[in-house]
């Protein structure tokens, strides 16, 4: 089912410029950076190398300047694809740059005959529960102790889905 473009010049509503492209090996460093600074639990190096061996559908976005913003990765399942994760460079956020990744996904979706969307967010990540929200988003199910939470406490996930 994987449709891919190497690379694609965006233009975001505020006419910036960005380019986005296949996620390739190389990138995982600058990938890793972002990671770390969004997340107090990022995913590991090897969360990402198993997602490109896996084939998923992996993008990378970088601004005018050749600096990566943002990234998504997405799976693949039946008529859906899977967010299993998308990050914007903490700096950029709250600036249209998500909106943008998320333009690309819908559009990826639908081009590849994908009915819907599906991700998982903590419960308590306000910010990107409001962003999923806005996007029309809506809760379908809760998984139980999903995200680790530190003191080796767990945090549920909520699953949510966009039909398109």
């Amino acid at each position: 089912m994987r449709t891919s473009v190497l690379s694609a010049q965006l233009v975001s509503e505020d006419s910036a410029v960005w380019q986005l492209r296949d996620m390739q090996a190389r990138d995982l460093d600058a990938v890793m950076m972002i990671e770390q600074a969004a997340y107090p639990f990022p995913w590991t190096r090897g969360n990402f190398s198993d997602s490109l061996n896996s084939g998923y559908e992996c993008k990378v976005l970088h601004d005018a300047f050749g600096k990566m913003a943002g990234y998504f990765l997405l799976m693949s399942v039946v008529d859906e694809y899977h967010i299993l994760n998308i990050t914007v460079r903490p700096d950029l956020q709250g600036q249209g740059v998500g909106r943008l990744l998320f333009k690309e996904i819908k559009s990826l979706a639908l081009g590849n005959g994908c009915s819907s969307l599906l991700l998982e967010v903590r419960p308590s990540n306000g910010q990107a529960l409001a962003v999923y929200k806005k996007m029309g988003f809506d809760q379908i199910g809760l998984r139980k102790n999903y995200y680790p939470a530190g003191e080796q406490a767990r945090e549920d996930a909520l699953v949510m889905r966009l039909v398109l």
